[in-house]
């Protein structure tokens, strides 16, 4: 039995080439530890299964959507000390990415939204170099985790591992997540700079010197429920932007 139209990996020819998609979706995560309780790939389960909601809520109002195979690896350049860790670096992401724009603007379609699911990614230079050389794609990112007010959801919603993704993970794949118990505190070791304490200054982070557990923020009071809650709303707003994306004129984009 066929899988659902709007999920490339679960298709076939023989519905793809019947359906003119309007958009393609790329969910792009990483693969990387979160605390000791979450798999390595929190981030793909999260990112894919937004982007399998988000398109179903819009296929629901008509809008032609295609979600493709999420990206399993993600830049990790401060975590190549975690064993296991796989860093993909931005140069090679870039090259993925050209690749796949190509491809999509050779077979008219002509919309693209990257899904972020991972905050070492950074998806903007590349976009805005892919802009002239394919002027007639309209590439556009979402960093989902950035949506949705989750300190309206959570207590503590964490930076890594923490009350937010545990909470999602266990509403999307219980069965991955060890008890809480077992959970490191995600306690953060910030730097000694003040300028880079409070935003003046940005540098990346080595992994290891921040957090004893690989964890960034106290997971203890994640539930199924508040993930189940803050998926929703995410999804929601993403689903509103497919839809208005889908019907939109590329030529005809501001007022």
């Amino acid at each position: 039995m066929a899988g659902p139209p709007y999920i490339l990996a679960e298709s076939n020819w023989k519905a793809v080439r019947e359906t003119d998609f309007e958009v393609a979706v790329l969910p792009w995560g990483a693969t990387e530890a979160h605390n000791y309780h979450l798999p390595y790939g929190t981030d793909n389960l999260q990112a894919e299964y937004i982007a399998r909601e988000a398109a179903r809520k819009a296929w629901e109002r008509r809008a032609q959507v295609v979600v493709l195979p999420t990206l399993p690896f993600g830049v990790n350049t401060g975590q190549l000390d975690i064993k296991l860790c796989i860093n993909l670096n931005p140069s090679t992401q870039a090259a993925v990415l050209r690749d796949i724009v190509a491809t999509l603007d050779g077979q008219g379609i002509h919309k693209l939204v990257l899904l972020n699911g991972h905050g070492g990614n950074d998806f903007r230079a590349m976009i805005r170099e892919l802009a002239p050389e394919f002027p007639d794609m309209f590439v556009s990112l979402i960093d989902w985790y950035r949506l949705g007010s989750p300190e309206e959801v959570f207590d503590e919603p964490g930076d890594h591992a923490g009350e937010m993704e545990t909470s999602n993970v266990l509403h999307i794949a219980p069965d991955l997540v060890l008890p809480l118990d077992e959970a490191g505190a995600g306690r953060e070791r910030r730097f000694r700079l003040g300028g880079l304490r409070d935003g003046t200054a940005w540098a990346p982070r080595q992994w290891t010197s921040v957090s004893d557990d690989t964890g960034v923020g106290n997971p203890r009071q994640a539930t199924p429920e508040k993930g189940a809650r803050h998926l929703e709303i995410v999804s929601n707003a993403i689903a509103d932007y497919l839809v208005d994306l889908a019907g939109a004129d590329l030529t005809d984009l501001y007022e």
